[in-house]
């Protein structure tokens, strides 16, 4: 069994689990996932199966859209609301105040990622240092909020709901903490949502439920979609044959023009992706950097 899988990963278990699961109903030992979600978040998982595995590191992953939920007048050792309480504030929020807020940061900013994450200090996960009781100094990083819009205010329990849509690296605990340091009263992330990533949107996406031994083939998707941000370049028979058995593939008999070192391509004979191509300028021939299916 081979392709791609979009699931809507539910609440309560990790990307880790989710995948044990498909596995499981796909009877097969290959399988990876792409973007790891926290328990607590639901949304879109891309699950890869098989050869196409070979992919994950190969989808894009330039942006995202999230829905959290944001809960003034806490502050959390996770920066959500599953971890321990360390500090509580009052709430006294003006209206307008959280609009002001959520423009204070969209656009480019430096961002620093929570205790727990996956981010490494000399060779560890942030995470293990965390369990383990140690700190550590997390330098703060560049990323992107094209833009936030405010879905409800404040509740009875000093909780409002968004919409973010964010660059590559963005931690929306982070942006929860922040927008609480911004407001004089903490947050803590109370939910997630990732409704968009690379490339897929949630509506393209099946629940957990619906995989089932008997049913798992109904939900796999080609491979290709995973990676048709590349250029695609079709070959004939002899060439793909070619590629498969380890062959490069000279410029002059390929059908791309204004190529640049290193570019990644789709190497396709018919409709069939082959495999995935990359671009050796000096050269000037295609060397492989995966095969995904064999002529």
């Amino acid at each position: 069994m081979q392709g791609l899988l979009l699931l809507d990963k539910p609440e309560g278990i990790t990307s880790y689990g989710a995948v044990s699961a498909v596995k499981r109903a796909a009877g097969e030992k290959r399988v990876g996932h792409t973007g790891t979600l926290d328990p607590m978040a639901t949304g879109v998982l891309p699950v890869l199966i098989g050869r196409a595995t070979a992919l994950s590191g190969l989808m894009t992953d330039a942006d995202k859209r999230y829905k959290a939920k944001i809960r003034l007048g806490i502050t959390t050792s996770t920066d959500d609301i599953t971890g321990e309480v360390e500090n509580r504030r009052d709430v006294n929020i003006k209206s307008g105040e959280l609009q002001t807020a959520l423009q204070r940061f969209t656009g480019k900013l430096m961002q620093t990622p929570p205790m727990y994450c996956a981010v490494k200090k000399d060779g560890v996960r942030m995470y293990k240092l965390a369990r383990e009781g140690k700190k550590a100094d997390i330098p703060a990083r560049q990323v992107e909020i094209f833009s936030i819009d405010l879905l409800s205010d404040l509740d009875s329990n000093f909780e409002f709901e968004i919409n973010a849509h964010v660059s590559k690296g963005t931690y929306i605990r982070s942006l929860a903490r922040d927008i609480g340091e911004f407001l004089g009263t903490g947050a803590a992330l109370s939910g997630l949502r990732r409704t968009y990533a690379s490339g897929f949107d949630i509506s393209q996406c099946c629940s957990l439920e619906e995989i089932q031994s008997s049913t798992v083939s109904d939900f796999i998707i080609s491979e290709e979609n995973a990676v048709l941000h590349f250029r695609p370049i079709n070959v004939t028979y002899k060439q793909a044959e070619r590629f498969c058995h380890g062959g490069q593939l000279g410029f002059d008999r390929i059908s791309a023009s204004d190529i640049s070192e290193n570019e990644l391509f789709r190497i396709k004979y018919g409709r069939e992706l082959i495999g995935i191509g990359f671009a050796d300028c000096e050269r000037r021939q295609i060397g492989i950097k995966c095969i995904l299916n064999y002529v």
